[in-house]
């Protein structure tokens, strides 16, 4: 490990065992999201907004069965973060993983810690 390593901040994200760490602060880019693969076979969805501030939410989008929000396009209403689903569109809170556009709708929301 060099000291870049040791001193860069990193992202952990709650799990059934406690916190498991994914990646560094700087690999995820503002605006943009990355998929993570969870011990139990899941996938999460990072996303770190302008602000810097970081939002797990699942992957899977449970309109379609298919394992895309992670390349969904961020954005905020009523000045609630959300992701809108790459392929149908819906839009879902970050903070509370609620559609949007569909409040019987939700996705898994996973605490997030930046050490």
């Amino acid at each position: 490990m060099t000291t870049e390593t040791l001193n860069a901040n990193v992202v952990r994200v709650a799990h059934a065992d406690g916190w498991l760490t994914v990646c560094d602060l700087e690999l995820l880019s503002p605006g943009r999201g990355a998929a993570v693969l969870l011990p139990d076979g899941g996938q999460a969805a990072l996303f770190r907004d302008r602000a810097g501030v970081v939002r797990a939410i699942s992957n899977r989008d449970p309109f379609t069965g298919a394992y895309v929000l992670s390349r969904g396009l961020l954005g905020s209403a009523d000045g609630r973060p959300f992701v809108a689903s790459p392929l149908l569109k819906q839009r879902f809170d970050l903070e509370t993983g609620v559609c949007l556009d569909d409040e019987d709708v939700s996705v898994a929301v996973y605490a997030v810690r930046v050490e």
